[in-house]
């Protein structure tokens, strides 16, 4: 498994993402990917699944300090106070002492950052998180996040996949150190269709989602997070370590970017860069 290192970090190149993922078949999902070898999850206190993730990964036998494990806090507990114990609830539903990594899920248009930086390193402090980061943070946010805080901040979580150029988000978190956390890595339907895509795929007997998967993270600092709950598929997506994309085929897919690429939205989003 390649790893991505990020201020500090030491986070697995290739994650399992749990959106969506609940009750049983959360607990089974997550209990798989150890299984054959994952070693990066991926919650938020959003999500509803904290629980299962947690009862998971005690099922699978793996220890936990094998297990890099991000959670969230959602934009509406962002103050100090509520960022803090949204983590230790967060904690509580997943049964650990500490997750390796927490993020601010997304910022929010009706607050100022110096707070929730300021809350978000203190829970570094108090030993709730063993890395701090963001997600869904431009580059204007990013800089100003990273000079409010007083702890290093070690990954920026945001949509990625090739219909969606993050040119500007990728150059400021490669400047900062950060890593470049891929959500929705096969984008959200039609993606997997694309007959570029595919093209490449039969050329190298692969799933065009390993296609994709290879692309992320065979980019610098790129780390990709795809969610299934099917134990193939799972497999699948793990199973990208073992080739390698031409400089021109990375060059086709990074050409598939669309101006209306972005497909996940949401009303209190920021005003989102874009690529020259």
């Amino acid at each position: 498994m390649s790893v991505v290192h990020a201020n500090g970090a030491a986070i697995p190149a290739i994650g399992l993402g749990t959106w969506k993922l609940r009750d049983e078949a959360c607990v089974r999902a997550i209990e798989h990917a150890l299984g054959i070898g994952y070693r990066h999850l991926d919650t938020a206190a959003m999500y509803g699944n904290e629980e299962a993730v947690g009862e998971g990964l005690r099922a699978s036998g793996v220890p936990r300090g094998e297990v890099f494990l991000t959670t969230k806090v959602w934009y509406t507990d962002l103050k100090p106070g509520d960022l803090e114990r949204s983590a230790e609830a967060s904690l509580k539903r997943l049964g650990l002492d500490a997750v390796d990594l927490l993020l601010i899920h997304w910022p929010n248009p009706q607050m100022s950052l110096d707070g929730p930086i300021r809350a978000l390193c203190e829970a570094k402090r108090r030993g709730l998180a063993r890395h701090v980061g963001v997600s869904n943070f431009t580059v204007a946010l990013l800089e100003e996040a990273v000079r409010l805080a007083s702890e290093p901040l070690v990954a920026n979580q945001c949509e990625y996949h090739p219909y969606l150029d993050q040119t500007p988000v990728l150059a400021a978190c490669r400047s900062l150190g950060l890593a470049f956390a891929s959500y929705s890595p096969l984008g959200r339907g039609g993606l997997l269709d694309d007959p570029i895509i595919r093209e490449i795929a039969t050329a190298h007997g692969r799933t065009p989602g390993q296609i994709v998967l290879r692309w992320h993270v065979q980019q610098p600092g790129v780390v990709a997070i795809p969610k299934s709950g099917t134990p193939e598929r799972i497999a699948q997506n793990l199973a990208v370590f073992d080739f390698v994309l031409s400089e021109e085929e990375m060059r086709r897919l990074h050409g598939l970017t669309k101006p209306d690429g972005r497909m996940v939205r949401a009303s209190w989003e920021p005003a989102w860069d874009r690529a020259a």
